[in-house]
């Protein structure tokens, strides 16, 4: 199991929209729900489409390739053990209809980061049954 970040890291909470998204981070399978009727792709997930109201909604498995969209170096830790800096950024993901994700770029030196610069996941595994998609390099 590949870890980034301490074991008193707050846990995700999954609502029922997201029950099915997280099994699939569980699989390494990123995903974004896109509405069955316009094709408006969402993320996070949501009961109703907000481009035109439908209730039908299917996953759609992207790449988890994208780019920097925003970043923040993050200097003072949130949980106990971890280590700072780390960085927060907002990724544009390929192929997901204009989506963007916040999650965390690993194995980096902010120093390395800019706007645009290429990522693709990296999953860190906190159990057997629940994994985060993080983000790094492409190199």
């Amino acid at each position: 199991m590949t870890r980034w970040f301490p074991d008193g890291m707050p846990q995700p909470l999954a609502d029922s929209e997201a029950v099915a998204w997280w099994e699939a981070a569980a699989e390494h399978r990123l995903v974004v729900q896109r509405c069955t009727d316009c094709a408006h792709t969402r993320l996070p997930p949501a009961p109703i489409c907000p481009e035109c109201r439908s209730d039908g909604s299917e996953w759609h498995e992207v790449s988890g390739r994208g780019e920097i969209y925003s970043y923040t170096v993050v200097h003072r830790p949130i949980a106990l053990d971890q280590q700072v800096p780390f960085v927060i950024a907002v990724v544009a993901l390929e192929g997901a209809g204009g989506v963007r994700m916040i999650s965390n770029i690993v194995d980096a030196d902010p120093d390395e980061l800019s706007i645009g610069l290429a990522l693709e996941v990296a999953w860190e595994d906190m159990s057997d049954d629940l994994a985060i998609p993080r983000f790094r390099i492409v190199r």
